[in-house]
């Protein structure tokens, strides 16, 4: 199928979902977002193919960026070799262990001295404790959780259910709140709330499928929220940050961030 065909068949699906009702269109399949880097990227002049692909959900524009690692390799970054913060998401190694890096963004909620506020784990060495505070603010509205990943899988689980379980983590951070828990939206959220902020986060399609969302424009909890629920399939999906902060680099396509942030996610690939 050549691409115009293709293009011209996403576009009527989406001309189609957006006459249904917001609740009741159609999602695209996962397959299909992921086939559409292809395709563009097999038309390009000598272009990798995109890691991240431009969604529209409730008439809210995203980037959304799919991970598979059977092929991909996560990591959490914070402290350079140096001992300081990397801070920006463009200084981040653009290789790891023969891959290359695809993408990054940040990790979750920080201080003003960029340490993570709450649990972080990197390489296998828990760095900073889980919070188990109570406190005001996006990371305090219960439950909030953590994002790990070991090796070939990964997951999402409330805080007090991961310090329980004490699941394997190679990288782990905490934020909050939850988006999705166990397949339903968090509790607390308004179909539409007043809040409305640019936001990232970070949801689990399958044990080896990830789903890094970032808004492109200021939406809802409620809306992000179901972006993961309803459109990603996502049973389980965490908030990382909002506000000015969230950001996605993208080596030779996308700049990063323009303030200097705390934790951050860095996916690497094989060279095609």
């Amino acid at each position: 199928m050549c691409a115009a065909v293709f293009m011209g068949q996403l576009e009527r699906i989406s001309l189609m979902d957006g006459l249904m009702p917001r609740r009741s269109a159609r999602p695209l399949p996962i397959l299909v977002i992921r086939l559409l880097g292809l395709v563009v990227g097999a038309h390009g002049a000598h272009a990798a193919p995109s890691p991240c692909e431009a969604v529209t959900y409730e008439d809210n524009a995203y980037t959304v960026c799919l991970v598979d690692l059977r092929r991909e390799a996560v990591r959490l970054f914070w402290k350079a070799p140096d001992g300081t913060p990397y801070g920006y998401l463009s200084a981040l190694p653009r290789a790891s262990q023969g891959k290359r890096l695809t993408f990054a963004t940040n990790a979750g909620m920080f201080d003003p001295n960029g340490r993570p506020v709450g649990l972080y784990i990197e390489n296998g060495q828990e760095l900073v404790r889980a919070n188990t505070k109570t406190g005001r603010g996006n990371f305090h509205l219960q439950p909030n959780g953590v994002f790990y990943v070991a090796g070939q899988t990964a997951g999402v689980l409330e805080t007090a259910a991961f310090l329980k379980l004490r699941p394997r983590a190679d990288f782990a951070t905490q934020s909050g709140p939850m988006l999705v828990i166990n397949g339903r939206l968090h509790p607390r959220f308004a179909f539409d709330g007043a809040s409305r902020k640019p936001r990232d986060g970070v949801g689990v399609v399958s044990p080896s499928t990830l789903a890094v969302a970032i808004s492109d424009g200021e939406v809802s909890f409620g809306e992000f929220a179901r972006l993961f629920e309803e459109r990603l399939r996502c049973r389980n999906a965490l908030f990382l940050d909002g506000g000015s902060v969230p950001s996605v680099y993208i080596p030779g396509d996308r700049a990063g961030n323009l303030v200097p942030i705390g934790p951050m996610i860095g996916v690497f690939d094989r060279p095609q």
